[in-house]
């Protein structure tokens, strides 16, 4: 399974190899944990580097060599050096491929990568045309290595933040549940969750048109500090509420005037954990506060109990933590 990992990373796995080693690391505890490392190790090595996260990055690796002897870690690093080059290559020869058949009007059979966030940690990438794109924890995007002369088409399951590259020729779609969002250059935020109850797209810069795949025409169009939200086939426009909301994507988690529940509930999608409150009056306490993403959920908490007191317990076995 850890060769698993490697080939994940170098794309060597086909799509139901991948989803099914991503189905895995959700119940293999031993199994996530090397997952994480690995990307971990990646970022350090500038495969998969993430903006103004460098000292993390050391500190990340300096807790992976402690924990990792040096000979399985100099194995680890030749064979991730020696799938980067593959990958390099790989890119060389797609791009080469890709410019062979488009000049000669050739039909391509279009190729997809799936990448992972997995709990607890957050990546950025930038797509083949230039487009930025922020990932939030337990996130999968979906894209085409290369795309196609007419759109831009990606999906996202989790959260995402885009500043999208202008091509007034080729539009940038992105599929939401059940819905899609089509721009042409902009900046925006996409909420959608599985074990959530709606989807939620905020728009901060440009326009955006909203609409079911089968009925474009009866979109509804985003204006600057409007956001839509979509539960049971019905949608609501807004504004947004708190623009520190989205510094998520700088690894600070912002909540204003929120309540406990509603903060509760966040932590347990980012961080893959379940939290007990035995109190429902508890629930209710409102928050205004401001956490960064690397310090982790028991801290997140140990902090908010010096709002509102209350006792705590992990229930490591269970993967939950207890509140009273």
């Amino acid at each position: 399974m850890y060769e698993q990992i490697i080939k994940y990373y170098s794309g060597e796995l086909s799509t139901e190899e991948r989803l099914d080693l991503l189905r895995k690391t959700h119940s293999d505890k031993a199994l996530k944990e090397e997952f994480i490392r690995m990307q971990q190790l990646q970022a350090v090595l500038g495969l998969a580097p993430q903006e103004n996260d460098q000292q993390e990055a050391s500190a990340f690796y300096a807790q992976f060599l402690s924990e990792h002897k040096r000979t399985k870690i100099l194995q680890l690093v030749r064979k991730t050096l020696r799938y980067a080059a593959a990958i390099l290559l790989l890119i060389g020869a797609t791009w080469m491929a890709a410019d062979f058949y488009f000049t000669k009007d050739k039909p391509t059979e279009e190729t997809f990568n799936t990448l992972y966030v997995p709990a607890g940690q957050r990546l950025s990438l930038t797509l083949q045309d230039g487009t930025l794109v922020w990932l939030n924890a337990q996130t999968t995007i979906t894209y085409p290595t290369i795309f196609s002369s007419k759109e831009r088409h990606v999906s996202i399951e989790g959260e995402a933040y885009f500043e999208v590259s202008k091509d007034a020729k080729k539009p940038f779609i992105v599929s939401v549940g059940n819905v899609d969002a089509k721009v042409l250059g902009t900046s925006f935020n996409v909420f959608n969750y599985p074990e959530e109850k709606y989807s939620r797209i905020s728009l901060i810069e440009g326009s955006l048109n909203v609409y079911n795949p089968e009925s474009e025409s009866n979109g509804i169009i985003l204006h600057p500090n409007e956001e839509i939200t979509i539960s049971n086939s019905r949608s609501a426009v807004s504004k947004i509420a708190d623009y520190k909301y989205f510094l998520w994507k700088d690894g600070l988690y912002s909540f204003e005037n929120e309540s406990f529940e509603n903060i509760i509930r966040r932590l347990e999608i980012y961080y893959d954990i379940s939290v007990d409150v035995k109190d429902p009056a508890m629930l209710q306490w409102k928050y205004t506060v401001k956490f960064r993403q690397r310090d982790g959920i028991y801290e997140i908490l140990r902090l908010m109990q010096r709002i509102h007191p209350f006792s705590m317990k992990k229930d490591d076995e269970n993967n939950r933590i207890i509140i009273r």
